[in-house]
This record gives C-alpha cells, sequence and structure tokens, in this order.
C-alpha cells in the first residue's frame, strides 16, 4: 500500500509539472482573435485580426492579409516565412507593417485571460479572444 501511494504521488508530481509546462501553442491552436491596440493606438480598421491554426497564422490589420507557419519557442513567437498580398490601403500601411514585424521577430508572447500581448523590439499588439 505505502508503495503504490508513493508512487501515485510521483505521478501526480510529473503530471502537475507537466500541466505546468504545457507550450502554448496547445492553448492557441484554432483561436481568433480581434486586434484592439497596435502600439497602444486604435486599429484603423475593425477587421483587425490574428487567427491561429494548428501550424498555420494568418492576420490582418485591416486590408492585406499576411499568412505562414508558427511555432512557440522560450515563450517567444516565431512565425514565418509569411506570404502577403500587397494592396495599397490608405491608413493602414503603418499598422500592417508593425503587425508583420511583431508576428516574424520573435515576439515574447503573453496570453491573460482572454488577452493576448505580443512584444518584439518596440512594437506592441494587444488582441482579445474572440474563439
Amino acid at each position: 500500500m505505502f508503495r503504490k501511494l508513493t508512487i501515485t504521488a510521483a505521478a501526480l508530481t510529473l503530471a502537475v509539472s507537466a500541466q505546468a509546462g504545457v507550450p502554448k501553442p496547445v492553448q492557441l491552436v484554432d483561436t481568433a482573435w480581434t486586434i484592439t491596440r497596435i502600439d497602444g493606438k486604435k486599429p484603423a480598421s475593425p477587421r483587425a485580426e490574428i487567427r491561429f491554426l494548428s501550424s498555420r497564422i494568418s492576420a490582418t490589420a485591416g486590408c492585406n492579409g499576411l499568412g505562414g507557419d508558427w511555432k512557440i519557442r522560450k515563450g517567444r513567437l516565431e512565425g514565418g516565412p509569411f506570404m502577403s498580398t500587397m494592396m495599397y490601403c490608405e491608413g493602414l500601411m503603418e499598422q500592417e507593417r508593425v503587425l508583420a514585424d511583431v508576428l516574424g521577430g520573435k515576439a515574447r508572447i503573453d496570453v491573460t485571460g482572454r488577452t493576448l500581448t505580443l512584444k518584439s523590439g518596440k512594437h506592441v499588439i494587444v488582441a482579445t479572444r474572440r474563439r
């Protein structure tokens, strides 16, 4: 009985440790996020979003679409290479550049509740989970 209890306690400790170390991709797969702030400013378009699939990410600041591979490594989002449409969009180009820089710049990632924060260099993107 004592041996069984010891093994069970050890297994529980490993299970808790494994759960605490669950990589963020598991939490982000099949989620969609509405971008609420780009470098502290409200997005120029209400269509600004980021979507995570199992190994693909898609994003827009409201005009051009950006898509590519992604993974989380050591608390950072590693994205790319990316493909993008290349239309000129009045008032959105700067925010689109920031979005591409953050997603491709090994951004530090934080998910707290329904809020996603990505920080890369001098840029910060904040988004709210839709699903």
